[in-house]
């Protein structure tokens, strides 16, 4: 029986989830991974060809297309390419209808291959880890949840996070060396992760006030909470015989 195809990007790139990040707190969450993003790019050089899968949130198309870098966005489905339909119209990104666990790209046919909001929902998800390192020349970035933080009771927690968010999803939490290990097996090692908030985002959303949330999280960066435990981890691995 064939494994049922990977669509977990269906719901991140909908209009709903894209209400996720509505007001001026979501618009900083936003920010903080988009920064974060660019300065793990920035390095690897300008006028990448870079592979978004799963990009159909548009919340790093744009940006790196406004960058210089040749950016082509993987979905499962046609209608994940709502969201950066104007991109594409535009003749700013690249679109590609996909089996996420099967691209049909030739090995390395770019330099950066970008996964943001699935790898917490793909089931198989070393899988997918495989598959993104299979089509990467250099680098692949990934964000994912961190055990290390409060998502270490993630679990029983989840009632009051969807109590605060009302369509929040399950997921999964990683430790960052298995993480790690399923880079190693597709021949890339994790250079740089980017810890993102010491205090859960689920808070920053119940709070909902952007000024207060920065401060509190610039306070937590100086004190070394967000290097301890910080989460979501945007996290770079790099092709070890490149």
């Amino acid at each position: 029986m064939a494994e049922p195809r990977e669509d977990a990007d269906v719901e991140s790139s909908s209009d709903a989830y894209a209400r996720r990040f509505a007001g001026g707190v979501g618009q900083w969450f936003l920010a903080v991974q988009r920064d974060a993003t660019r300065d793990l790019v920035a390095p690897l050089g300008e006028h990448l060809r870079v592979l978004d899968v799963g990009g159909g949130h548009g919340q790093l198309a744009g940006p790196l297309a406004d960058a210089g870098h040749e950016v082509t966005v993987a979905g499962s489905a046609d209608a994940c390419r709502h969201r950066v339909q104007a991109l594409v119209d535009a003749g700013r990104v690249r679109w590609s209808t996909a089996d996420l666990l099967r691209l049909p790209f030739e090995p390395r046919a770019f330099d950066v291959v970008l996964a943001f909001r699935l790898l917490a929902h793909v089931a198989r998800w070393r899988d997918f880890v495989a598959e993104l390192c299979r089509v990467a020349a250099r680098s692949v970035i990934v964000d994912y949840p961190s055990r290390r933080s409060a998502n270490a009771a993630a679990s029983s927690l989840f009632a009051a996070k969807q109590r605060v968010e009302g369509d929040t999803r399950p997921f999964a939490t990683f430790a960052d060396a298995d993480v790690d290990a399923a880079f190693a097996a597709g021949g890339f090692r994790v250079r740089e992760r980017r810890r993102q908030f010491a205090v859960p985002m689920a808070a920053h959303r119940a709070l909902g006030l952007a000024p207060v949330s920065r401060a509190v999280e610039g306070v937590a960066r100086l004190a070394g909470l967000t290097a301890l435990a910080g989460s979501p981890v945007i996290a770079r691995a790099d092709r070890i015989d490149g």
